[in-house]
């Protein structure tokens, strides 16, 4: 395979059935294969004011883990102990993954920072969720538990911070926070201004976070010894542009040794304010190229970060940055186009056109029928990145319907 030709969606294929130098640089293959076999430490940093150290890279846990145990002693054995899971992951089988290998391992349990999240608002319906998620995981308490997907902050009302104090005292939470994908540099802002939130998970990559509202929203929650963890960090897009600058990209930083997408990593990681990057790792050959990447010493130069940023803003209107309420308010809420933006990444960034399905036949069927109908040309004047707005819905009814 040509290296150079690898894409995220090549890299997330081709990673289960070749070997690991198909994924890594050759620096990259080499460092893994050394770091796997003298058990060298995974890197950690402060988790805001917790006090507690987590590792850099984190197991995202939206992948068939019932059938994949080998991957969670893996991830122990090579120091990735903060494991992310959600109520919602597999219809409740990323949950049960887990605790079947913490009842086949107890002993492992007290090794890992352990996260999950409920969709739910209501302090009700997350003590359901609560109780079910340690029920199904095998444990006696969740480290971190977030309230997943957040749009805005108006769910942390005066209630769900008592019932979080209530969990907290009661042994079956340590931590509290929220995960957002859309308007997260308003979530963060807002955010910052409670002084009960633990951390947030939030849509964070070489794409956004040079942004001057994202960086004053991340240093805000920083101030306020907030936990931060980035997850999408690859910075895929839904597949309508591409640029000439991309195989420039790909060939400078195989020249230093590694891939475009451990590139990408480690952008973030430059920002250590970012306590750690959370990556669906549904092999050994991707687990080995991100801890390959979390591990490697070598820093990103200015140049580095300079022409990935110009990479950025070249090919700014293939990607959605999840800014849905100048867009969704332009059609009345009519469309949920940052969720369907969201799906369309999945399908032809990740290559994931199952789990992109199965989200999009989720919407409400009047959403569904509505797509080809709507005037998109408000939404697209509006949005900063200037995407395709309506080209895209009506390729998401296509491809995805």
């Amino acid at each position: 395979m040509d290296r150079k030709k690898i894409s995220r969606r090549n890299f997330l294929k081709t990673a289960g059935v070749g070997g690991i130098g198909t994924v890594l640089g050759p620096k990259m293959a080499r460092a893994g294969k050394e770091d796997a076999n003298q058990h060298a430490q995974m890197p950690t940093r402060p988790f805001g004011k917790t006090g507690i150290e987590v590792p850099i890279l984190s197991l995202g846990g939206m992948f068939d883990i019932p059938n994949n145990q080998l991957m969670l002693k893996q991830a122990i054995r090579l120091g990735v102990t903060y494991w992310d899971t959600a109520h919602v992951y597999g219809n409740g089988a990323s949950e049960e993954g887990i605790g079947r290998f913490f009842k086949k391992y107890p002993e492992e349990r007290q090794k890992i920072f352990l996260v999950t999240k409920s969709p739910d608002r209501d302090p009700d319906g997350m003590t359901g969720h609560l109780n079910l998620s340690l029920k199904r995981m095998n444990t006696d308490t969740i480290d971190l538990f977030f309230m997943h997907a957040f749009r805005n902050t108006r769910p942390l009302t005066n209630e769900v911070r008592a019932w979080a104090e209530k969990q907290k005292a009661a042994g079956n939470i340590r931590l509290f926070g929220f995960s957002t994908h859309r308007n997260m540099e308003k979530c963060l802002s807002s955010a910052a201004k409670f002084d009960w939130i633990d951390g947030i998970m939030m849509t964070y990559n070489y794409r956004l976070m040079h942004k001057r509202k994202m960086k004053q929203a991340v240093d805000a929650c920083v101030d306020m010894g907030i936990g931060l963890t980035a997850m999408k960090t690859q910075g895929g897009g839904q597949g309508l542009f591409s640029s000439d600058e991309e195989p420039a990209l790909k060939e400078r930083f195989l020249e230093k040794g590694f891939t475009q997408e451990q590139a990408k990593l480690k952008a973030v990681w430059e920002n250590p304010k970012i306590s750690a990057i959370c990556s669906q790792m549904p092999n050994m050959t991707i687990l080995m190229a991100n801890i390959a990447a979390a591990m490697d010493k070598t820093r990103l130069s200015a140049a580095d970060l300079e022409q990935m940023a110009g990479y950025a803003d070249a090919t700014s209107c293939s990607y959605c940055a999840g800014c849905s309420d100048i867009c969704e308010n332009a059609v009345a809420g009519n469309v949920p186009i940052a969720d369907i933006m969201r799906y369309l990444m999945y399908a032809e960034s990740y290559g994931d056109y199952e789990r992109a399905a199965a989200r999009f036949r989720n919407l409400p069927e009047s959403a569904r029928r509505r797509l080809n109908h709507i005037d998109y040309s408000e939404a697209e004047h509006r949005c900063p990145q200037k995407i395709a707005i309506g080209r895209l819905m009506a390729q998401a009814k296509q491809r995805l319907a």
